[in-house]
């Protein structure tokens, strides 16, 4: 997001996993983000009503409950689920590509409300990097760079209609340090706490810390907007969640699975990224842009022009197909990530708009934020998801959805396993 000499290219983490998934998590910017000087974004409607209640130094504020939100209810006993799908950004900031405010001219054109991952130094100036302490860093150290004037009210006003509109804001923290010398993998509990409490605070203190004092504030309580998350790289959730559940936060979606139906890991909704189908070749890839990227292009986000297109339509396929085993099956919501980056000339993002277009517009679909997929997951009886949750990825149920809704699965439950048995469980599924 920054306009500085100081951004740094981010690294994607490591993961080993049966399938090949190249490289998980995030990748950098090859281009400084937010520079000023450019043209304005969608513009942000007001706030419903006429509740105004500014919050500490008015960069946020309480302005009645958010608008454009569909009330979670506890499915009807035989009632087929809904299809989900979940488009969400990491790192989400307004830069010279506009990405952010045309997704929201997207996301209004084809129904789909999405989770917006806000860094929290993106709203924090260059000449405040000092304020940043990272855990196991120096004072104003960050691998993803600070912002700027310009992009900080540009990214201000993108985050104020996001609202508006019922979509979500949640945090991709700060720095984004990775790897083994100091990321977010090897922080402890205390550390994420911090990260946490500081991403927070670079949101509500935004206009102090910039002097941009006549902006808007944004329209919502970042303390009670604020309950999901994505790690950078998708590493450190373990200590993450540990810290997090007691700090407001109800889901994470850091992990990497299978497109099955989440549940509940130490009290917050496990919301993984999902293995999904990569055309052409023989393994699944992560669902997001930058595990598709660095399968095809390597380590540079600038490979053969001749192949961008074909490069984007091998995304857009992939997730077409995940959708539709979705769809067609286990109806399992389906999890998305994306950066606002021009990588291999932009394909990735037309694969994503070619997407949205796609799947936003069917029957029974719901693209929607996290939060909302969360408050219907909570809504729902524990039975009946405990039910779902035994229907494997694309699979429907062989008696149809009004007996297995009704009566619950054809077979009865397994017996829970010892708890030595769940960990080698999970260890597995990890692998």
């Amino acid at each position: 997001m920054a306009a500085t000499d100081t951004t740094k290219k981010i690294a994607g983490g490591l993961v080993a996993t049966a399938l090949v998934l190249g490289v998980a998590g995030c990748g950098g910017s090859d281009s400084d983000r937010h520079p000023s000087g450019s043209r304005k974004g969608a513009a942000a409607p007001e706030a419903p009503g006429s509740v105004l209640r500014l919050i500490g130094d008015g960069s946020t504020s309480y302005t009645g409950p958010q608008p454009n939100l569909v009330k979670a209810e506890r499915l009807r006993p035989g009632e087929k689920p809904p299809q989900f799908v979940v488009f969400s950004w990491d790192g989400a900031g307004e830069d010279s590509q506009r990405l952010f405010s045309h997704f929201r001219e997207v996301g209004k054109k084809y129904n789909a409300r999405m989770t917006y991952f806000l860094s929290g130094l993106y709203m924090l100036p260059e000449e405040k990097r000092s304020l940043y302490t990272a855990p196991q860093h120096g004072s104003g150290r960050s691998d993803i760079g600070f912002g700027d004037l310009q992009g900080i009210k540009d990214t201000a006003e993108q985050l104020r209609g996001a609202w508006l509109e019922g979509n979500e804001i949640g945090t991709h923290f700060n720095g984004h340090f990775c790897g083994p010398d100091g990321g977010v993998g090897t922080w402890s509990v205390e550390e994420w706490r911090s990260e946490i409490n500081q991403a927070k605070a670079f949101v509500k203190n935004w206009k102090t810390n910039s002097g941009l004092k006549q902006e808007k504030a944004l329209p919502f309580d970042y303390d009670k907007e604020l309950i999901g998350a994505r790690t950078p790289c998708l590493e450190g959730q373990k200590n993450f969640m540990l810290a997090a559940k007691n700090m407001g936060f109800r889901y994470d979606s850091s992990g990497i699975g299978k497109q099955k139906w989440p549940k509940k890991t130490d009290g917050l909704w496990d919301v993984p990224l999902q293995l999904v189908p990569m055309p052409g070749r023989a393994f699944d890839t992560l669902s997001m842009d930058y595990n598709y990227m660095v399968n095809q292009s390597g380590t540079t986000s600038q490979g053969d022009p001749s192949q961008h297109a074909y490069w984007g339509d091998q995304m857009r396929d992939g997730l077409l197909q995940a959708f539709e085993r979705a769809y067609r099956g286990n109806r399992a919501p389906l999890i998305i990530g994306n950066h606002f980056e021009s990588w291999n000339g932009g394909t990735y993002m037309r694969a994503v708009e070619e997407t949205i277009k796609t799947v936003c517009t069917q029957k029974e679909v719901r693209c929607v934020p996290f939060r909302e997929l969360v408050d219907w997951l909570d809504a729902q009886d524990p039975k009946v998801l405990e039910w779902l949750r035994t229907l494997d990825v694309g699979q429907a149920p062989k008696e149809g959805w009004a007996t297995f809704l009704t009566k619950g699965p054809a077979v009865p439950l397994p017996a829970p396993p010892a708890p030595a048995e769940v960990t080698q469980a999970e260890e597995s599924d990890e692998e």
